[in-house]
């Protein structure tokens, strides 16, 4: 068993290196005795049963060579021995002693081939070191003639050769070093001439050669000195760039940038311009704001220094506003130009690198890096353009609210939306801004600037029209509000968001941008002389007519009648049979009547007043800041109507009004106007204050956005028929609105334009339910001329003595008619003088004959109501007038058909119904009076029915007449 356990040990515990290092290059195996290999051979060469036998040996037989076997196994004995159990145990351990051998013989059988190899490979390095001991014999044998070849002088020699290099080396690096000491001097003159690139380049290649030298003690000291110019070249290079902020200059930005470059730092560069640009803009708002507000306070008190900029604004007087306000935009525009140049300098940059790239493209790391670095510079500079916008609207926007401008004048309002318009501009065309924060502050402001001064106006316009003398405002017949000096804006080509009045004459193509157009050189911030008050407006006529050729051609011209259409030459002409009268007019009558209707149509002067000019104005200057200012454009439109309203409501109050004829019910308000001015008067005219000047804070608080109702003038009479009841104020005031309203349609196209589509419907229900009402005021202002002009009450007296009952037909007309023939000759001929003071437009003279004859005809038909007998004799009596009157009047108008002529011809032709037709005619004719009706069924048919079917008749027309009450 110990010999197994030594075998094993010396060929599975020890290392193969081991064992080589242990064995001579004779020694040979060890030979397993024959009793070993005879063991072995008896055991079953099954490896499986083998291995098993393996396993069943004890774990402590495996331990080190110090364990005692033999006191193991007589440690284990029994008490009692047993000689069967101790052969068969015996035989045990020889089977597990005779594995092993097995285990181990295959082992070293297995390993011979390798231990055979391993052994020549000693043998070869022993040969290997055998030769290299015979080299370096060699060597050293020649090594010793070597040196006893050479003597001391030649090695002498050699050392002071290589001495005086090394010393030639040293004055060179001396000569280095002391040129570096120098440097210094040469970087401070290179800064002085603002050569930063050069000096940058300087400090680099010194920096450079001196880190070649840093084992030299001096130049540790002269490396940190060099570090500190750099330093101090980079603090001055920034200040540099911060003077890019206002005042750009190419020579000077190149320089700067190819600094930065070389010290590789472009991004650095970037990221401090953009601060050095809103640090610029903050310094320059807060002197600008500062200089005035000292100048305006008279004093070197510094407290205004120590202010912040909100402050310091509320500070500035209403004088120094608009020159502030100009200045700080001027310096504004100085800082965005400049970077808007920066921007420029890098675009053309960007496209000569490129060029250069495209020809050359060696250097592939080199040009990754540089692009790199012009898309973050892009980049930065893109994101920048709202930054710096977005602080300058800020500034600005702090500078707009800090004073309150409700009180300044029109002009210098408009001034100031003209500036911020321009503002605005240059925001868009600077990054595409729409400028959120500008109109928000300036809609505040002229949201509350507009309603104080919108209510200022109201209050003149009540003003005017109550001085108002309703005269002709003589202008030529070429006027149009484009000549005035409000609309001039209208005919210039240029963007709606610019100022009406200031565009500079050098601004001639849309295309060419602010910036372009003052890129080198001027400011579209300079205050500007205005022109207007340079220009005259050419629109007054003298005594109405523009010379007095003009007078003379205008009257030749109506005086002619080549123009006129023949059947209207006629003095009457039969509707039914188209042939004229035998009997006609003379030709100045026809000449007399046409004038009345077309008095100085071809010269066709407006008419208008004065208050009617101020109104149009006060429009144009809505507009202008309506056309400036987008944003509050409904408020302005509103305000619009307002002024639009306010003139309507007065004509109507002061000539329109008449509860008495109102009542008639035929129509002369239409729905529409009753409820345009049942609108007005709700929501503009404050009846209160009209009533009763005196009453509490709290109301008038309530009343602030109403005006009170205006009152005509006492100077204008309209109770006088020799002036036809004040007809020329009429038609004045009449056809002045009209004329306004048509400048409204006119205008409505500009202002749906700038009208937000959300109150677009507002605007055009103002154009449907308001403006298109002007013209419809006609028929109630007219009617009152028309119902005063004639004395329809005499014409019923004198019917009234006519006897109807006549026997016998008549060939003669009754007086009446000639009474009427007459008051309607007197009519014409003070209709024909009121033409010579104002011109009298053909819808006007017709309007008034319209009406003139529709009273006539239906007091006509009242007084054949009023009758009490009628004989069949009587009723052609009543046909003969009528024919007579009818026959006469188309003498004296050109209108056709006659109005109401149906009316009159329908009343006396139902004289002749039988009771079942008068039945069928009451319930289809509900335009005539109960009254009317029922003189019908007395009259007419009263001999004739009963007086059941009477009541009746009766009955119905009282079921007609109910709903009406």
């Amino acid at each position: 068993m110990q010999k197994i356990k030594s075998l094993m040990t010396r060929q599975g515990l020890r290392s193969p290196q081991e064992s080589v290092n242990d064995l001579s290059p004779i020694e040979s195996f060890r030979i397993p005795t024959k009793e070993e290999l005879r063991e072995v051979h008896e055991e079953p060469t099954d490896p499986q049963a083998q291995q098993e036998i393996i396993n069943s040996i004890e774990e402590v037989y495996f331990s080190n060579d110090s364990f005692d076997i033999v006191k193991y196994e007589l440690e284990r004995l029994p008490p009692v021995l047993s000689l069967q159990e101790l052969e068969e145990y015996r035989d045990k351990l020889k089977q597990q002693q005779a594995a092993v051998s097995k285990k181990v013989a295959d082992l070293i059988l297995e390993k011979q081939p390798a231990y055979v190899e391993e052994l020549e490979r000693v043998t070869s390095l022993q040969s290997g070191l055998q030769l290299a001991a015979v080299i370096c014999t060699n060597g050293r044998r020649h090594l010793n003639i070597a040196k006893e070849g050479f003597t001391q002088t030649s090695l002498g020699l050699l050392a002071n050769q290589r001495k005086r290099q090394l010393l030639i080396g040293l004055l060179k690096s001396l000569r280095t070093i002391k040129t570096l000491q120098r440097t210094d001097v040469r970087l401070s003159e290179m800064l002085e001439e603002e050569d930063y690139p050069g000096a940058i380049q300087l400090c680099l290649e010194c920096q450079k050669a001196a880190s070649t030298f840093k084992h030299y003690s001096c130049i540790s000291e002269l490396n940190s000195k060099l570090q500190d110019t750099l330093e101090q070249i980079e603090e001055q290079l920034d200040v540099a760039l911060s003077k890019i902020c206002k005042n750009f200059d190419i020579n000077h930005y190149t320089k700067v940038q190819q600094a930065y470059r070389l010290l590789g730092k472009t991004q650095t560069a970037m990221d401090q311009l953009h601060m050095h640009f809103t640090q610029a803009i903050h310094n320059t708002v807060f002197q600008v704001v500062l200089g005035y507000v000292e100048l305006c306070a008279g004093n070197t008190d510094t407290k205004f220094q120590k202010l912040q900029y909100k402050d310091l604004c509320t500070h500035i007087t209403s004088d120094s506003y608009i020159p502030c306000l100009a200045d700080l935009c001027k310096a504004l525009w100085e800082v965005m130009l400049s970077y808007y140049r920066t921007m420029q300098w890098h675009e053309n940059h960007d496209q000569d690198e490129a060029a250069v790239v495209s020809s050359d493209g060696n250097n592939v790391i080199g040009t990754e890096e540089n692009s790199f670095d012009r898309n973050y510079v892009k980049k930065k500079l893109e994101h920048g353009l709202s930054r710096i916008w977005q602080d300058v609207q800020l500034k600005v926007k702090t500078y707009l609210l800090g004073t309150d401008l409700s009180n300044f004048k029109y002009d210098d309002f408009i001034f100031v939306l003209d500036v911020i318009s321009r503002l605005m501009q240059v925001g868009e065309e600077f990054c595409g801004s729409k400028s959120e924060v500008l109109q928000e502050s300036i809609r505040k402001q002229s949201v509350n600037y507009f309603k104080t001064y919108h209510r200022t106006r109201l209050e003149e316009l009540r003003m005017f029209l109550e001085n108002e003398t309703w005269e002709l405002c003589p202008v030529k017949s070429s006027f149009s509000i484009l000549q005035l000096h409000e609309f001039k804006f209208l005919e210039q080509s240029r963007s709606p968001s610019m100022s009406p009045s200031k565009q500079p004459a050098s601004a001639v193509s849309s295309t060419v941008t602010l910036f372009e157009q003052y890129c080198h050189g001027g400011n579209p911030f300079e205050i500007q002389a205005d022109s207007k008050d340079d220009e005259t407006e050419d629109v007054l006529a003298s005594n109405g007519y523009e010379s007095d050729e003009q007078e003379k051609s205008a009257y030749q011209e109506y005086d002619s009648d080549s123009d006129v259409p023949e059947e209207l030459k006629r003095d009457y002409v039969d509707e039914q049979t188209g042939d004229a009268p035998i009997k006609s007019v003379s030709r100045e009558t026809l000449r007399s009547r046409k004038r009345s209707d077309y008095n100085l149509n071809k010269v066709n002067a407006p008419i208008l007043t004065n208050t009617t000019l101020n109104v149009i104005r006060l429009v144009g200057k809505y507009m202008q800041m309506m056309n400036i200012l987008k944003p509050i454009a409904f408020d302005v439109i509103h305000f619009m109507s307002q002024l639009f309203d306010y003139y309507l409501y007065a004509v109507y109050t002061f000539f329109g009004r008449n509860d008495m004829f109102e009542s008639t019910g035929l129509g002369l308000s239409s729905s529409r106007l009753r409820t345009t001015l049942n609108r007005i008067q709700e929501s503009l005219i404050d009846m209160e204050m009209s009533a009763d000047t005196s009453g509490t804070l709290t109301a008038a608080e309530e009343r602030k956005e109403k005006v009170p109702s205006p009152h005509l003038s006492h100077l204008v009479v309209l109770t006088s028929g020799n002036s036809l009841y004040g007809l020329a104020e009429r038609v004045v005031a009449t056809e002045s609105l009209v004329f306004l309203a048509e400048q409204f349609e006119f205008l409505q196209p500009h202002l749906d334009a700038v009208m937000p589509a959300a109150k677009k419907p507002f605007l055009q229900q103002f154009y449907s339910q308001t403006v298109s009402t002007a013209s419809e005021l006609r028929k109630p202002v007219y009617w009152i001329v028309a119902a005063k002009a004639i004395d329809y009450e005499q014409m019923l007296l004198l019917m009234a003595n006519v006897k109807w009952d006549v026997k016998e037909i008549m060939s003669q007309h009754n007086v009446y008619v000639d009474a009427l023939l007459k008051e309607f000759e007197e009519f014409n001929r003070r209709l024909n003088d009121v033409s010579k003071r104002v011109r009298i437009p053909l819808p006007v003279s017709n309007i008034l004959w319209e009406h003139c004859i529709r009273l006539a005809n239906r007091t006509l038909v009242e007084g054949y109501a009023n009758v009490k007998k009628c004989s069949n004799e009587g009723r052609a009596l009543m046909q003969l007038d009528f024919q007579q009157f009818l026959m006469k009047l188309e003498k004296l108008t050109d209108i056709r058909p006659i109005p109401d002529k149906e009316f009159v011809e329908t009343y006396i032709k139902a004289y002749y119904l039988t009771e079942n037709d008068m039945e069928c005619w009451i319930k289809e004719h509900r335009e005539y009076s109960t009254k009317q009706l029922t003189n019908l069924v007395n009259i007419c048919l009263g001999t004739y029915i009963n007086k059941k079917a009477r009541q009746k008749l009766l009955a119905t027309i009282d079921d007609i007449d109910r709903p009406k009450r």
